[in-house]
């Protein structure tokens, strides 16, 4: 096995340089790409409100990070005696707190893409939920959309929908220290709809 000497490499022509030059490229692609994923795997371990963002939630890895976040996000913006759910056995609801008139409050997340939008189970699921808790209110919030039925049952039954445009709001509003703000997001008044009995 011989290795290249420097005038080797000096008497190589125009393509073995321009293979040196993409070998070299794409090394310093792998090693760029690596550190961005430690830092990705770093942030999502601590999970850091102040750092996490959309694109951060996009990329977790499955619904629980994005629980856990939330916790987090909600204790740092202050409401009182909130806890996460077990998994599993959780009653369609992820994370229970009191709001800031001490109305418990059950909340279920759905980490979900844009492309596929929440159906009318999450509002089975957290209005299900409200009994087993003995909460007042009711709220999904996701980092996507919902489909029109899933809209509809939630203000028949007075769950808050929250979707990814009052995510990235809240958010926001976390990070630029308007605590009350994003509160009054959260805990803003279903939409009303008429009575389907009436129209």
């Amino acid at each position: 096995m011989t290795l290249f000497s420097v005038s080797d490499l000096l008497d190589m022509n125009t393509y073995g340089w321009l293979w040196i030059s993409l070998g070299t490229a794409l090394l310093v692609i792998v090693v760029a790409s690596r550190v961005l994923v430690l830092r990705r795997r770093r942030i999502r371990r601590q999970l850091d409100p102040r750092r996490i963002t959309i694109k951060d939630i996009d990329g977790m890895l499955d619904g629980s990070d994005f629980e856990r976040y939330l916790y987090r996000l909600f204790t740092e913006l202050g409401y009182e005696d909130a806890y996460k759910t077990n998994t599993s056995g959780d009653f369609g609801a992820d994370l229970i707190f009191a709001d800031r008139y001490g109305e418990r409050t059950v909340l279920q997340a759905k980490r979900y893409a844009v492309s596929n939008p929440v159906g009318l189970s999450a509002v089975q699921e957290v209005y299900g939920s409200m009994n087993v808790y003995k909460a007042q209110r009711a709220v999904v919030l996701t980092s996507g959309r919902y489909t029109t039925a899933c809209r509809k049952l939630a203000a028949y039954n007075g769950v808050v929908l929250l979707d990814r445009e009052d995510l990235e709001q809240i958010i926001d509003l976390f990070k630029s220290k308007q605590f009350e703000a994003a509160m009054e997001m959260i805990e803003r008044e279903p939409e009303d709809m008429p009575n389907p009995l009436l129209t």
